[in-house]
């Protein structure tokens, strides 16, 4: 006789709906559940499971009691809709994609490389698609259907909790596949995007990037962090700098195969010219002008390690990442005036929309308006 506690829940998963049953592992337990009518292990879900029905669910409630089983099904009380409910457990994944589509991957990766697709997302699209076909690792690239995407996109991204982002870096990898391997038409009417966010950048005053940038006692962290705000660089851009691309005396940086491929010239102001010709005196750097152990260069992880202490040694307590200082960067511009045509070369941003963002997060024209609550007497 046991007296252990199993609790019940209920679930619509895949169009069915299902008895969940979660109990403190115990063998024998797990063993006596098994040994019902119907009670299946579901890979997926990471527990046993039963199609639910009230009977079924009365029947099994009835064969655990009888060994003095605690069942606690409060769950089972609340009102259930018919769509899918997000499962509260992380989803593992457990298959490996098959040798054809490691292969097909794997010509796919070169065919990045020999149209110039980025580093980075040669990467990122490699990684989506690999872990895409792992979860449905026993179908090949042609069985795939409208149907497996609903379920990867459901019960493994949503699932997991995964951003709006990595949902749309998946598509992009899977169209961008699929077209390369021409099963296009496969996918191109069922590959929905999620609905578009429209969140806005944080975005840090003067004053706290003034308090970021003087915390930082090593020379080399602080012209790196500096250069980031002072010239609204991306972190790739930065890493990227050679010291030939550097002209101090007139005062601009060459940036060359920024984000989509596209060089453009960006100002140093002045000061950050200073910053950089003690910098440059002090380091010697060979060929970039950031570099890690062995002249190689300095990596993004360890850009983050810097901003990471940075903050740790400050009151700052807003989710800042070193995109931050880019966005701080254009904003501060806007709200000095600057026009926003020029702030979209300087960012190198493709369309003036994206630029725009920017004119949300100023206080410049917000500060301009006349509240009437000023005018109250309180």
């Amino acid at each position: 006789m046991y007296n252990r506690t199993i609790t019940f829940s209920k679930i619509n998963y895949d169009k069915k709906e299902l008895l969940l049953i979660d109990f403190p592992y115990d063998f024998k337990t797990k063993e006596y559940i098994k040994k019902f009518d119907g009670v299946t292990w579901h890979s997926r879900l990471k527990r046993f499971c039963l199609p639910f029905s009230k009977h079924l669910t009365n029947t099994f409630f009835k064969y655990l009691r009888a060994q003095n089983y605690f069942v606690d099904y409060s769950a089972l009380k609340k009102n259930y809709t018919s769509a899918p409910t997000r499962v509260s457990t992380k989803i593992k994944l457990e298959g490996k994609p098959n040798k054809a589509i490691l292969e097909r991957i794997g010509m796919f990766k070169k065919w990045m490389i020999q149209k110039r697709y980025s580093e980075s997302t040669i990467k990122t699209y490699e990684s989506m698609l690999l872990t895409f076909f792992s979860y449905h690792s026993e179908k090949s690239a042609q069985e795939i259907d409208k149907t497996d995407l609903e379920d990867y996109n459901f019960n493994y991204i949503i699932a997991n909790g995964f951003s709006y982002t990595y949902q749309n870096q998946t598509i992009n990898a899977l169209k961008l596949f699929y077209t390369y391997d021409g099963l296009d038409p496969l996918l191109s009417s069922n590959l929905e995007r999620p609905k578009n966010q429209s969140k806005l950048p944080e975005v840090l005053s003067i004053a706290e990037v003034k308090i970021i940038l003087s915390s930082l006692a090593n020379l080399k962290h602080r012209t790196l962090l500096s250069l980031l705000y002072a010239c609204g660089l991306r972190i790739g851009e930065t890493l990227n700098i050679k010291i030939k691309d550097l002209d101090l005396k007139r005062g601009f940086t060459h940036i060359r195969s920024g984000k989509g491929h596209k060089d453009r010239y960006v100002p140093i102001p002045i000061k950050m010219c200073e910053l950089l010709h003690r910098y440059i005196e002090t380091y010697k750097p060979s060929s970039y002008l950031f570099e890690g152990i062995n002249n190689s260069k300095y990596s993004p992880v360890s850009a983050r390690q810097i901003l990471r202490r940075a903050l740790s040694v400050t009151k700052i307590k807003k989710p800042i990442t070193l995109h931050t200082l880019r966005h701080s960067h254009a904003t501060h511009l806007l709200e000095n005036g600057t026009d926003i045509r020029y702030i979209q070369e300087l960012l190198g941003h493709n369309s003036p929309k994206t630029t725009m963002i920017y004119t949300h997060v100023s206080t410049t024209s917000l500060d301009k308006i006349k509240n009437p609550f000023n005018d109250f007497e309180i």
